[in-house]
């Protein structure tokens, strides 16, 4: 669900961690407990390895000691805002099949792009270069579904008011949830990338307000520890 993710939807990223969305039920934690005893996986930071902290929103983290993923860090998660349940993000996930005849379960486009709507600085490139790709490589046949898509997550001015002006139908429909498409269907850049920047702002806000609980629970747990 992180940049291993962006990797394969051809968003490349470094990445030195492996960001997993897990399902937080007994059964499937104690298949996680065995997996990262395989990986001689230890956590490395708070909160600890428990249910309630998954539930909560907190991310685990752990960092693996076998020779074949020796200083891998596995950061896992169980609840995202603005994200789906995982159940949800099960049936909609997509399935890459690797070259040694294995499968990678990946969080599906749109729900790691709302995944990545975050207050980080590093999220925003990588979730425009997300959307970039997917219009890419699909903007000579596209569905119904695949332009809406992108109007709402588009964040390249430039390509919004070309898929704006393409299907301006749509555009003008999907304006009463994202305002500024009547900017993109106007054709003006220059105020187009003002109110994109808005729009990052505000959902940075709601990011921080959402983790501020959180952060002082991690604070509280360091105090103890």
């Amino acid at each position: 669900m992180g940049g291993q993710a962006c990797v394969f939807y051809g968003a490349a990223e470094f990445s030195r961690d492996t960001d997993f969305a897990v399902l937080a039920d007994a059964g499937n934690l104690a298949r996680l407990r065995q997996a990262l005893a395989d990986l001689q996986a230890d956590v490395i930071a708070v909160p600890p390895f428990q249910v309630k902290y998954l539930r909560r929103g907190h991310a685990i983290h752990f960092r693996c000691r076998c020779p074949a993923a020796f200083r891998m860090r596995i950061d896992v998660m169980a609840r995202m805002r603005g994200v789906d349940s995982f159940a949800r993000l099960w049936r909609r996930r997509t399935v890459i099949r690797l070259p040694d005849g294995g499968t990678c379960d990946l969080l599906a486009l749109t729900d790691l792009v709302q995944a990545k709507k975050t207050q980080r600085d590093k999220d925003w490139p990588m979730l425009r270069r997300l959307v970039e790709a997917h219009y890419f490589e699909n903007r000579r046949r596209p569905s119904t579904v695949q332009i809406k898509f992108w109007l709402r997550e588009l964040r390249t001015p430039e390509l919004l008011i070309e898929v704006g002006q393409k299907f301006p139908r749509l555009c003008r429909r999907l304006a009463l949830v994202r305002p500024l498409l009547k900017t993109a269907l106007a054709g003006r850049a220059d105020q187009l990338e003002a109110r994109l920047a808005a729009e990052e702002l505000a959902v940075r806000r709601r990011d921080r307000i959402y983790w501020r609980p959180l952060r002082k629970e991690l604070e509280q747990l360091r105090r103890v520890r």
